[in-house]
Parts: structure tokens; C-alpha cells; sequence
């Protein structure tokens, strides 16, 4: 909303000489963001108001030409060269007079052209900074002013405009009326509300017959007619000046006239053409099929939840979203039917929507309009009309009104200053309240509310405490920090946590937090069974997205959607991971709703944390592409499987988690090719490729490799243990052993370790390999067993009976050969 300081100042008696700062911090104070304060441009030197007197159409050149005679306000008229024909003789200008500097300091200066003296010259709104039309010369019409007059005042050019950003909630800020309302109540000044003003006695029946079929989205319709409109008549400049500084487009005086009241009443019109309209006028809902042709050309179907202005022909406007065009404003309308009415907020912010039609009026309503100024809205803008268009008023207004009272909210006294924390007296609780409009009764500690009009969202008393602390100033709430109790850092998990997302980092995976909700084709997506528990969705009531209304229960799809994304965007070689929250869902107790006026007691914060969803912490990666580069050094390799393993290995380590690896199946992953990952013999995740219905489904190259793992689910760390560092060498050995192709890898490796004690200090598979000499069937797998013992140096006797040793044991647990 922006708002003209000279306007402002014509309903609020402000402080003389307040500078602009305190003005800003007044804004602030009542809970308004100043976006922008728009200075008035640099303009010095003699900028004048001029008439005038003659005009000499000059020939011979590539472009129409004038020489005009103006009257500054001197003893002899100016002659003055301009190109412009959109003023006439009689007409008031704004001329700037050798000596002037207009803004991007443009000095003006006597000097030849087109074969004359021009003396000045007459200058265009945009010339002068305070619009960017270009097209012709600012025209103030042929009254008002004296010629000679200093332009500044006459312009504006010393007006200062605030741009506030207003939250939806508080819908009767959008108006200069509710801005000056509020400003006057934290400066304490008096103030005039523009809405206070005497109804003309209208004499006769109303003109228009009007029927209201849907009272729950329009409890008040009001309209009024208006004939002998002078269609030719211009907006005055006063008028097209403050809309020009509010934003606002001048179009035509009918159009003009109730953009003005919007901005000063906040209340949005429309003017239909009255010639153009056909019989009786009724408010009610679209029908299956109808069609609307709205102003700005486009032909919309409607839907059953429109809410609709129709005549005999159909309809004619789409109820506080756009007008129709069959019923516009033109060029020669002389007869007007002003149309002012109160709709319900969320009819009209799902039409806008669904219509895609922003709008200032649209804007306000949404947010809540005045039903008691609908027929004082009517009464301004037919008194402009009449004053500036010669119009005249058909009748008494049409005032549909089925609107009822409003019951008082009931608040302690004491509750602002127990939610605020600030000992806020009786009688200051009265006054920010009376301040703000509402009428406040009550002797004892209750108090009665009757919210104003214009505040359609009091009706709590958590609304009304809102408003009191907003009005006794958010500063004078007391910042007390708790004090921190020492030796408290990052907990256990929260490092843990840490750990992990560096560990992937330096893995060389590349964090890709996701949106966190999902719907069910991303779940029909990967495959899931219907009876996997991954779709136990928790469904949020209002979501973001109709398309992924629910809490996710796993990271693959949010973190396969940022896969595809890279690589439609032309990468190829991704390795991505992220870590965060999953929401499974289950059978769960309500939570209640607690009141806001005091602290839960210990049961509802109970019942409030049983209902809440268990979160546990997962780790996800997805890679697809080169794991490793080409180059010189080689053909590169590509990423596999066995990668998405070594990720869930990383985690487990950066962990302090022993992780274990066996044969699984799960979707998504690719039968044959996922692995189970298990902690202390409990599954964890999984491990593996994509099936290739996945990949084909989401657009994925084939193999791509994806690990998924609970966190959360390996044990707490221990506290750690230094290991004992031996100073002696060590001794290495290899063995290759041939196994059937279903035995494990892993298991054949535990069982070596068993079989060598205490004297093995590592082990590793270092080679699989599949092919003659080895049987089909089975397996060739090479392990690299480090061996060292604490106080001594191991002989040959003794590293050769441990490699027996280990030979044996996993000869007796996996059925292994040692290869010839």
C-alpha cells in the first residue's frame, strides 16, 4: 500500500515539522514493513503553471510542429516550441522556464529551433519524474489555477510516499482511511475518517432491481445509478495525481473515480455501462457451462464455485475478481451503475486463484473489506462523478443487506499482560482497544468487545491481545534471554549427525536437500507394493501442493527427483546424498487443541507429543554416471552398486557403527542386486541398483545405484578406546578361496577373522574373479590378511598357523577351497 504523506496529512492532524524517520518509525511500530520511502525527484529553477494562449502549427518539417504562446504568470506570454498535440488553447501546462534543472539534470535554456525562439518548454510527467508517460504534455485541465502558480506545490514535487507492506490479516490497512486510523492512534492526534460523511437524501425507488441468491458468500450488495455522465470529461489532476502516486493507472473519470474511493475507503467498485446491461441484476453461483468474457479479453469457463453478477443476458462479472466485457466503461458511456458490495474472503481468494487474475480489489477483499461502507463508498464516488462529470444521480441506492450482528468477545483485562509479559493496566488495555475502533464494556476484570467493522479478523481474545501489544508498542516487550547452562555443546546425535554429512562430502557426494512431502505417484513411481509401509503417509491438512499433500516416509524420492533434474540439465557423472527427517506413518492419538491464554498443563503436553509422528533420521545416496574420471591415467570406472554399499560403509564408520552386508530385496531396488544392511543383526537399509522399471519410469539411466539407511538405528557410541599402536612388522599373507556364488563375500570374510584370533589386524577382498579354472557356479575371492602380534615379531611357524587356522575356519562355516 503506498501511502502520500500529503494525503495522509489531510486526515491526520501530524505533528508540525515530523520529519520523515519518525513517521517511518511509527510505521514500524505498528507492525507495518517500510519497503520503500520515495522521495520526491530533484527539480530546482522556475517550474511554473501556465495557460495557454495560442497555438501556431509551424510546416515544412519531418514531424508536426507548434508554436505555442503561453502565460506564466509575466508581463508578456512565452513562446515556447513543442511537439505534443494533446493540449488545446485554454489549457493549464507545466512549464519549465530557462533556469530550471528537471531530473537526470536536464537544464532547460532559451535557445533556436524549427526556425523559432522556444522560451522554456512544456513538459511531459515523465520530464517532470513523477510517472512514465511520455505520450503527451501534462494537461491540469483549464480552472484551478493561476498562471504563474510554482508548479511544485501544484505537483507534488515536495511529497514524500510511504510503500508498507501489509500483512493479509490486517485487510483494512489497504486504504488510506485504515492507515490514517491506525497512524493517529500510536501518535496520539486527532484524526477525520473520510467514511464520516453525511448520505445525500436520494429520493425515489432504486433504479435497478437486485437479488442476492447466495447470502453466505454476499450478505450486502449495494448499487446506485447515475445518468448525463459527460464521457469526455477528464479526470481532474488532484485525482490522477494521487493515483499516479498510489500506483494506479489513470484510465477514464468513471473508472478513475472509483479507484480513488478504493484507495481512500478501501472499498473496491466496479462501473458497469448501464445501456449495456439487461434487466434485473442477481448475485449468485456459475452453472455447469457457463462462459465468461472478462475485460481484460480472455474467455474463461467457470465452475460451480464462482460467484457470479449476472443480468437476463448472463453473466456480467465475476464477483470481486473482474467485471465482464459486455458491460465496460467505453468511450461514449453517459449512463453508470456503480456497483459496491461485501464478499466472503475465501470465494473470492479461490477465484483469483484458480482464475489467475491478481488485482488490487481482488487483494482487499481477500483480506477483508468494511460491510458498513458500501453505500458511503456509493455516495463519494457519485458525489465525484457528479462534480467533475456533470452525472446525476437516478433514484435511491439498492442496499441487499442480510447481514447479522456480531457478538462481543469476552477478555480478561489481565491476559495481555500475561501473554506479553508486560503489566499492562486496565485502562491501557481500554484505550489501545478504543483506539483501534472497537467499543469496550465491562466494570468488573471482564471486559466486552465489540470488534469495529472494519476488523473482521478479532474474534478471539488472542486477536484482541494481539492488537493491544501491537498498539502499546512491540518494544516495550521485555527480550530476556535464558541463561545457557554451561558444558552443554552439540548433543551426541547432533554430531553424529555432522559427522556423516561430512564423511559423504568427502566421499565426494554432493548434499541435495529435497522438498519434504510426496504424493502417491512419486510412491507408484518406485514400485512400492501396495501393502509396503512406506505408503502409511501422514497427510497434512493444508499443504503446500495438492500433488504432494503427505510427509514423506523415505528420501528416495525427493533425493531421484534432484538426480533427474542434474542430469536433464546436461550433467552426467552426479553422486548426490542427503540426511534428514522421514515421517512413517501408523495409527496415532489426536492432538488437542490447546488454548493460548495460559501454559499447557503437563497432560496436554503429553498428549500433544504422543500425537506426534515418529521422525526418524535418515541417510540417502543416489549416483549414477563415471565414479571414477578418464584420463590419462586410465579408462576411468563407472559408478555401480558396489559404491552404493561403500557409502552405507562410510556412514556406519563416521558413525562408530559396525555395519554387516548380505543378499536382500526390497523396491525399489533390482532383485538379484540389492543388499541388506544390518547393525547388530537388525536391518538398517538397503543398498543396490534400481530396478529398471524405476529407472525407466523416473528417467534415470539404467544401474543407477541408490542406498537408503536409518540412521537413527545404530546404537549410541560408546565412549571411545585409543587402540594399541604395535611397533613391530607386520606380516602380510593372501589367500584365494574358491565359494559357490550364493555364499556371502562378507561371510567368508568373518570367518577368517574367526578362525585367525587375536593376531589379525585386518583383512580385506582385494579380487573376485569368475572363469576358468574356477568351477561354474562358484567364485574365486582373494583376501589380504594383515597380521602382527603387540610384543613381539611373529616367526613363519606362527603366521603359518594362523593362515591354517583361518583356511579351516572358513572351510567349516562356507564350504571354501583354497584356490590352486
Amino acid at each position: 500500500m503506498k501511502v502520500p504523506v500529503s494525503w495522509l496529512s489531510e486526515l491526520v492532524d501530524l505533528p508540525a515539522g515530523i520529519p520523515v524517520e519518525e513517521l517511518d518509525t511509527a510505521f514500524v511500530r505498528l507492525g507495518f514493513e517500510v519497503e520503500e520511502i520515495v522521495r520526491p525527484p530533484a527539480t530546482t529553477g522556475p517550474l511554473v503553471v501556465g495557460r495557454v494562449l495560442e497555438i501556431e502549427e509551424l510546416t515544412g518539417f519531418k514531424k508536426p510542429i507548434r508554436y505555442c504562446q503561453v502565460e506564466v504568470g509575466e508581463s508578456e506570454p512565452r513562446g515556447i516550441v513543442c511537439g505534443a498535440r494533446n493540449f488545446a488553447v485554454g489549457d493549464l501546462v507545466v512549464a519549465a522556464l530557462p533556469g530550471a534543472v528537471l531530473p537526470g539534470d536536464f537544464a532547460i535554456a532559451a535557445r533556436k529551433t524549427y526556425d523559432h525562439v522556444s522560451d522554456g518548454m512544456i513538459c511531459s510527467v515523465r520530464e517532470l519524474g513523477i510517472g512514465e508517460d511520455h505520450a503527451g504534455i501534462l494537461v491540469l485541465g483549464q480552472d484551478g489555477f493561476e498562471p504563474g502558480t510554482p508548479a511544485a506545490d501544484v505537483l507534488g514535487l515536495d511529497d514524500v510516499v510511504f510503500d508498507l507492506d501489509v500483512t493479509p490479516d490486517r485487510g483494512y490497512a489497504m486504504s488510506m482511511r485504515g492507515i490514517a486510523r491506525d497512524l493517529a492512534g500510536v501518535l496520539g492526534v486527532s484524526w477525520r475518517d473520510p467514511a464520516d460523511l453525511p448520505l445525500p437524501d436520494w429520493s425515489g425507488a432504486p433504479a435497478w432491481e437486485v437479488t442476492v441468491a447466495d447470502a453466505d458468500r454476499c450478505d450486502r450488495f449495494s448499487m446506485l445509478a447515475l445518468e448525463d455522465l459527460d464521457p469526455t470529461a477528464p479526470s481532474p489532476w488532484a485525482l490522477r495525481q494521487r493515483l499516479a502516486q498510489c500506483g494506479v493507472r489513470s484510465i477514464s473519470l468513471a473508472v478513475d473515480v472509483t479507484n480513488y474511493v478504493m484507495l481512500e475507503l478501501g472499498q473496491p467498485m466496479h462501473a458497469f455501462d448501464r445501456a449495456t446491461v439487461r434487466g434485473p441484476i442477481t448475485v449468485r453461483k456459475a452453472t455447469a457451462g457457463e462462459r465468461l468474457t472478462t475485460l481484460d479479453g480472455a474467455d474463461r469457463a467457470l465452475t460451480d464455485d464462482d460467484l457470479l453478477i449476472t443480468d437476463e443476458s448472463g453473466p456480467i462479472g465475476m464477483a470481486g475478481v473482474m467485471g465482464g466485457a459486455s458491460t465496460e466503461i467505453g468511450d461514449s458511456t453517459t449512463a453508470v451503475l456503480l456497483e459496491a458490495a461485501h464478499w466472503e474472503q475465501t470465494g473470492i481468494s479461490r477465484g483469483v486463484r484458480r482464475h489467475r487474475l491478481p488485482s488490487e480489489a481482488g487483494k482487499r477483499f481477500e483480506r477483508g473489506t468494511d460491510p458498513e461502507v458500501t453505500v458511503v463508498a456509493l455516495a463519494r464516488a457519485a458525489a465525484l462523478l457528479v462534480e467533475h462529470g456533470g452525472a446525476r444521480v437516478v433514484g435511491a441506492p439498492v442496499d441487499a443487506d442480510t447481514r447479522t450482528p456480531r457478538q462481543p468477545v469476552a477478555l480478561d483485562a489481565d491476559l495481555p499482560g500475561r501473554i506479553a509479559g508486560v503489566d499492562y493496566t486496565r485502562a491501557q488495555v481500554i484505550d489501545a482497544l478504543e483506539a483501534i475502533g472497537a467499543t469496550v464494556e465491562g466494570d468488573g476484570e471482564t471486559l466486552r468487545v465489540s470488534p469495529p467493522s472494519w476488523r473482521g479478523d478479532l474474534l478471539e481474545p488472542a486477536d484482541l491481545v494481539e492488537e493491544v501489544v501491537r498498539f502499546r508498542g512491540f518494544d516495550e516487550i521485555p527480550s530476556i534471554l535464558p541463561t545457557a547452562p554451561p558444558g552443554r555443546g552439540l548433543t551426541e546425535r547432533q554430531r553424529r549427525r555432522r559427522s556423516i554429512g561430512r564423511a559423504l562430502a568427502d566421499a565426494g557426494y554432493t548434499e541435495a536437500p529435497a522438498f519434504p512431502f510426496i504424493g502417491t505417484p512419486q510412491l507408484d513411481a518406485l514400485g512400492l507394493p501396495g501393502d509396503d509401509d512406506r505408503r502409511r503417509v501422514n497427510t497434512v491438512r493444508n499443504p503446500l501442493s495438492e500433488e504432494a499433500p503427505a510427509l514423506r516416509t523415505t528420501l528416495l524420492p525427493g533425493l531421484l527427483a534432484s538426480l533427474a533434474r542434474n542430469l536433464a540439465r546436461g550433467q552426467r557423472d552426479v553422486a548426490l546424498f542427503e540426511h534428514g527427517a522421514v515421517f512413517p506413518g501408523g495409527e496415532r492419538s489426536t492432538a488437542p487443541l490447546p488454548g493460548v491464554d495460559r501454559r499447557p498443563d503437563d497432560a496436554t503436553l503429553a498428549a500433544l507429543l504422543g500425537a506426534v509422528p515418529a521422525q526418524p533420521w535418515h541417510v540417502a545416496v543416489a549416483l549414477t554416471g563415471q565414479r571414477e574420471p578418464r584420463g590419462w591415467w586410465g579408462p576411468g570406472r563407472a559408478a555401480e552398486w558396489a559404491d552404493a554399499v561403500q557409502a552405507a560403509r562410510t556412514v556406519a564408520q563416521a558413525a562408530g557403527a559396525e555395519l554387516a552386508v548380505r543378499n536382500g530385496e526390497r523396491a525399489p531396488w533390482h532383485p538379484g542386486r540389492c543388499a541388506e544392511l544390518l547393525v547388530d543383526g537388525r536391518v538398517v537399509g538397503y543398498a543396490g541398483e534400481l530396478h529398471p522399471k524405476v529407472c525407466e519410469t523416473l528417467g534415470l539411466p539404467p544401474r543407477t545405484s541408490v542406498m537408503e539407511l536409518d540412521a537413527d538405528a545404530f546404537p549410541a557410541p560408546g565412549v571411545p578406546v585409543a587402540p594399541s599402536i604395535s611397533t613391530f612388522p607386520p606380516v602380510l599373507i593372501d589367500l584365494a578361496l574358491v565359494v559357490a556364488d550364493d555364499v556371502p563375500a562378507a561371510r567368508v570374510a568373518a570367518a577368517l577373522a574367526d578362525g585367525a584370533g587375536e593376531l589379525l589386524e585386518s583383512i580385506r577382498l582385494f579380487d573376485v574373479y569368475t572363469g576358468a579354472p574356477v568351477p561354474a557356479g562358484s567364485r574365486s575371492l582373494a583376501y589380504a590378511l594383515t597380521l602382527r602380534a603387540p610384543d613381539r615379531t611373529l616367526t613363519g611357524e606362527e603366521a603359518a598357523a594362523v593362515r591354517d587356522a583361518a583356511l579351516a575356519a572358513a572351510t567349516a562355516a562356507t564350504g571354501a577351497s583354497l584356490r590352486a
